[in-house]
């Protein structure tokens, strides 16, 4: 039998957001939920009624009230609460008070603090000269912004009027920029000027000039200082009529904004797939399913109150920025971080979460390795008795990671790794305030999320690795992909495997007490000797090792098999030789398997990541098989894949 690492106190559970609808749930059919898993069963059991219930537990502000909940309960093809009309930044702005909206913290830079009623106001004066630009419902406005406020007040004052906002961090490259912005043609622009990352200060004007250049539907292009004191309103004034300053943007009288009603599945956000193997898609989310399911994953499984700060590290090109912002749903401060994670040192956000009395705590395996290298203890440096959550994401969290937590950060908190996608802009597994944490184990699937694990023969399994697929339909799937008119790109990233069924993409294991264990993404599943391995079984194995840094592991064809191959990255001071090579084989047989023992272990200087810090298996997997790996531009560290063509003779033996 599994051990929980944690459980919530009685007293916790009773007070949580998830137990009071629970007993919601509970009025509004006339029937007892026992625990957690008869909830969850009756929400993918009747789907209706459940995303009904959310909709009013959420007081969500419209206009028109819907007339049907669910029709066309197909995917794709599902449509949700027709016939009701609201707005999606109205919703995020219902709060209106002297409560602070948003800390934004920034590298080099003093903090500051915006009361709800000031971002009202400033929202307004944002959207009336938008207006004033031009800009209606359903034209684009597009970001390349930094994590700070101008960057929600922006998106607010957009889909305040229905325009769709689409955001990438300054820290892209020209052609992924170009690549994203250049298919969606938005006509406003909001830019970074510069921005500082690990003490060092960034000049984005040559990059804007070419993209204002190349983007022709650009009609206005909005700089952003590096620095904006909102409440001092100093002024900076452009010289060019096309161009101009935040702060002459909202330089205007206006007080109120008018907020546009619109259709439920009206567009509000364009994400992007990352871009590894080809141009990216641009996902086109509607406001009412990103509305519902980021109520129902912040406030039931988060837990989270209007009393408390919430946090997320984060870009504005990630779907993490969108997921935290909609914490002014529930009227709780947003705490914003734009820089390093460990500039000026590894202890600054666990600083930050003594100083500012942060509740939630969002972070990613990676940031918590760097701290667990880093031998600190934030336990005993820092008061963290606000800290009651930690959420994790971008790849699966390791075993190590949770002791580390529960021994080093707080014995009494819940941590919740979570697992969705930009494809959903929100998750399939995460959280709960009702649950006990597993060590390894995601805490559950989300409520209305019918996901389970399909063996190679498409059968549900459980207790068995297989394919995350969700089986019936959701209201945060994506409305169409931007220039897919017919639907076939649409239809063919998710639906082409199983018809009617939604394929993730990712590699699970649904527990027998109901948690869920991610090995990694699908379509970079090993498979030697016919056995399906996911990356992540061999990452959790290897990166807990003292020696090893970072690690990637792909397959490669030989013969007329699979073998796997290992590279990774030293931490100080060790090498990689004979005798660790067999110390890392005997620790994957010993807690994996011979299958998922590595034919070769080699050593590399920098493991390929995405701008958003995941692992670009694919790519690597393609540069050995001598194939053309697409957009290098989107890579945080593109110059990491030379080292792979150098090492090619090593991998034809």
């Amino acid at each position: 039998m599994k051990h929980p690492i944690w459980s919530p106190s009685e007293e916790r559970i009773k007070s949580s957001n998830m137990f009071k609808y629970l007993q919601y749930a509970e009025s509004l059919i006339n029937k007892k939920f026992d625990n957690y898993n008869e909830l969850y069963q009756w929400s993918i059991t009747d789907i209706e009624q459940f995303w009904e219930s959310i909709w009013k537990f959420s007081k969500i502000k419209y206009s028109q009230k819907y007339k049907t909940v669910l029709t066309n309960p197909v995917m794709p093809g599902a449509k949700w609460f027709e016939g009701s009309k609201l707005n999606f930044a109205e919703n995020l702005l219902r709060y209106r008070d002297n409560k602070i909206a948003i800390i934004s913290s920034r590298e080099q830079s003093p903090t500051i603090k915006i009361s709800y009623s000031k971002l009202y106001e400033l929202v307004a004066k944002c959207s009336s000269s938008l207006k004033e630009f031009g800009i209606k419902e359903g034209d684009r406005v597009a970001g390349f912004v930094s994590n700070t406020p101008e960057s929600i007040i922006a998106m607010l004052a957009a889909t305040s009027m229905g325009a769709v906002w689409s955001s990438c961090s300054p820290d892209f490259g020209f052609q992924s920029v170009l690549d994203r912005f250049g298919q969606i043609e938005p006509k406003i622009l909001f830019v970074a000027e510069e921005y500082s990352y690990n003490g060092k200060i960034i000049d984005c004007r040559e990059k804007i000039k070419k993209i204002v250049e190349k983007v022709q539907s650009i009609k206005k292009v909005v700089l952003i200082p590096r620095f904006n004191d909102f409440n001092r309103g100093e002024i900076n004034r452009s010289k060019s009529r096309n161009y101009l300053y935040f702060n002459e943007l909202i330089q205007n009288s206006s007080s109120s904004i008018e907020f546009k009603q619109l259709p439920f599945d009206h567009p509000v956000y364009i994400m992007y797939s990352s871009g590894t193997t080809g141009v990216p898609k641009c996902i086109v989310h509607g406001a009412g399913g990103t509305l519902l399911q980021h109520f129902k994953e912040l406030s039931l499984h988060s837990n989270l109150t209007r009393e408390e700060t919430i946090t997320y590290y984060t870009t504005c090109s990630w779907m993490m920025w969108n997921w935290l912002v909609s914490s002014l749903m529930v009227g709780a401060t947003i705490f914003l971080y734009d820089g390093s994670p460990v500039y000026t040192s590894v202890n600054t956000l666990w600083k930050k979460i003594d100083e500012e009395k942060i509740s939630v705590f969002g972070t990613s395996p990676k940031f918590i390795k760097i701290s667990e290298d880093s031998k600190i203890n934030p336990l005993k440096e820092f008061d963290l008795s606000s800290l009651r959550t930690i959420l994790s994401t971008g790849s699966p969290l390791t075993k190590e990671n949770f002791e580390w937590i529960y021994k080093n950060v707080k014995k009494d908190l819940q941590l919740s790794s979570i697992s969705g996608g930009t494809d959903i802009i929100s998750c399939f597994m995460l959280g709960n305030p009702m649950l006990a944490v597993y060590p390894g184990e995601i805490q559950c699937r989300g409520l209305g999320m019918k996901v389970e694990a399909f063996d190679e023969k498409g059968k549900s399994v459980i207790e068995k690795k297989g394919e995350l697929v969700c089986t019936a339909p959701f209201p945060s799937m994506p409305i169409f992909f931007w220039n897919d008119p017919d639907g076939k790109k649409y239809k063919a990233a998710y639906f082409d495997d199983y018809p009617g069924i939604w394929k993730h993409g990712d590699f699970i294991k649904i527990t027998k007490n109901g948690g869920v264990v991610v090995f990694g993404r699908s379509d970079a599943t090993l498979n030697p000797g016919g056995v399906r391995i996911g990356t992540a079984e061999i990452y959790n194995i290897v990166e807990s090792m003292e020696e090893i840094a970072d690690s990637l592991v792909v397959g490669q064809r030989w013969g007329n098999d699979i073998r796997i191959i290992l590279f990774v990255v030293m931490n100080i001071n060790h090498t990689l030789n004979d005798d660790l090579i067999r110390r890392i084989q005997t620790n994957i047989r010993s807690s994996a398997s011979s299958k998922h023992v590595p034919n070769k272990i080699i050593q590399v200087e920098d493991i390929p990541r995405t701008l958003n810090g995941k692992k670009v298996e694919v790519a690597v997997t393609r540069l050995i098989h001598d194939e053309k790996v697409e957009n290098k531009d989107v890579l945080a560290n593109p110059e990491s894949l030379l080292q792979f063509k150098k090492i090619l003779h090593l991998l034809s033996e």
